[in-house]
């Protein structure tokens, strides 16, 4: 299957070594997400056996391939279905296999149809009770008392709301109990805001795409750096990059956006003020929403379409949320962690910034010293904790 170039040394992640990250997320965190989406609707007796099938499967099977009448089974030919297919969930690539679990278990569910299920999302309710929990609306609160400072400070105060609301993540959250008690805001292991914000200068008539995350709690600040930012004329129109379809639990689409839109717009105070002017750009084209069906490739952005990749070459700026677009943008593999950015990304068609909490093993772009502080303090827990943070640039 295509993959992006890399030495050697840098193997590819895959999910077959007892007790690594990977392994966990597909070991347990695969079978508490098929029991909590059992458990969140009322669905009838195929989707139950549907479910079963594929707890067996990805547990103690080998990978099926889709059915042929699945409407997106020549897509996942071509993104290496046939080639994963008999061999064990566990000795793909993880990506691969994370993937591709997602796109199971919307089948599993009905998502597809024909049937009353049908584009029902599994997640839903899991997404709406992050915008409705009561932080939200402490989140939403303390906006209004940014709206004295100074743009600048505004700026880089939403900047940091966008990188950290990432630790929302209600799939990382199922197997990290209480990491929202963590301290708020630990230091970044690399901090290239200085670069971006030169990408985005004041007079700024250019594009910015930002490919998002999660939904609820971390695409409400996403939203708001995108007001900003349009508000004070450091870019002309933005671009929401989301996915297709429901995946990874927490990741977001149309209706998320939607649903995100709707919260800001009926809070008090400030929040909503930002909610209307983005229902604004919305109406008169300066902020759209675009769900490309690689957004949920099971692939590095290398392999990228000529499609989405001439998108991104005529934006003044791509900012890629979070650590699954993360895995995607470098590639997932274990590279030394002093591995440069700035090549790790060179196939990028223009400027890209990630922001990134940090939640699995793949890393990139640290100098030597940070790396060896962060080792000397926490082993390697620091790769997956989501106790630590990046902004990286490549102009």
């Amino acid at each position: 299957m295509p993959d992006t170039p890399a030495a050697p040394s840098s193997p590819v992640i895959l999910g077959n070594v007892p007790g690594s990250f990977p392994h966990s997320v597909l070991a347990e965190r695969h079978p508490a997400i098929i029991r909590q989406v059992r458990d969140a609707f009322p669905y009838g007796p195929e989707q139950h056996r549907a479910l079963d099938a594929l707890l067996h499967s990805c547990t103690e099977g080998t990978i099926e391939p889709l059915p042929a009448d699945a409407p997106d089974r020549d897509r996942w030919r071509e993104w290496g279905m046939d080639a994963c297919a008999g061999r064990s969930w566990f000795d793909v690539p993880w990506l691969w296999s994370e993937s591709y679990f997602y796109r199971q278990l919307l089948g599993a569910v009905g998502w597809f149809g024909p049937g009353a299920w049908q584009g029902i999302d599994p997640f839903r309710p899991f997404k709406l009770a992050e915008l409705d929990a009561k932080e939200t609306d402490e989140e939403l609160a303390a906006l209004d008392a940014l709206q004295d400072r100074t743009e600048d400070e505004r700026a880089r105060a939403l900047l940091h709301g966008s990188l950290w609301g990432n630790r929302a993540d209600l799939g990382f959250r199922l197997s990290a109990a209480g990491a929202e008690a963590q301290e708020a805001a630990p230091a970044l292991v690399a901090d290239d805001s200085d670069i971006l914000w030169s990408l985005l200068p004041a007079s700024g008539t250019g594009t910015l795409c930002l490919v998002a995350d999660n939904a609820g709690r971390e695409l409400i600040p996403d939203l708001l750096l995108i007001a900003h930012l349009l508000a004070e004329g450091r870019v002309g129109r933005a671009v929401l990059h989301v996915k297709p379809t429901p995946y990874y639990v927490s990741d977001a689409t149309t209706a998320d956006v939607v649903d995100a839109l709707r919260r800001l717009t009926s809070a008090p105070g400030a929040a909503a003020a930002y909610g209307r002017r983005l229902w604004s750009a919305m109406a008169d084209g300066r902020l759209t929403v675009r769900a490309h069906p690689f957004s949920c490739a099971p692939l590095p952005y290398a392999d990228m379409p000529d499609d989405l990749r001439a998108e991104f070459a005529a934006a003044a700026l791509t900012v890629v949320k979070g650590d699954l677009n993360y895995r995607r943008l470098v590639g997932d593999r274990l590279w030394p962690a002093t591995t440069s950015f700035q090549e790790a990304t060179a196939y990028w068609p223009g400027p890209v910034a990630s922001l990134r909490t940090l939640k699995s093993d793949v890393i990139t772009g640290l100098d030597a010293g940070t790396e060896a502080a962060l080792v000397a303090a926490e082993g390697q827990r620091w790769r997956t904790a989501g106790t630590h943070a990046l902004i990286q640039v490549k102009p």
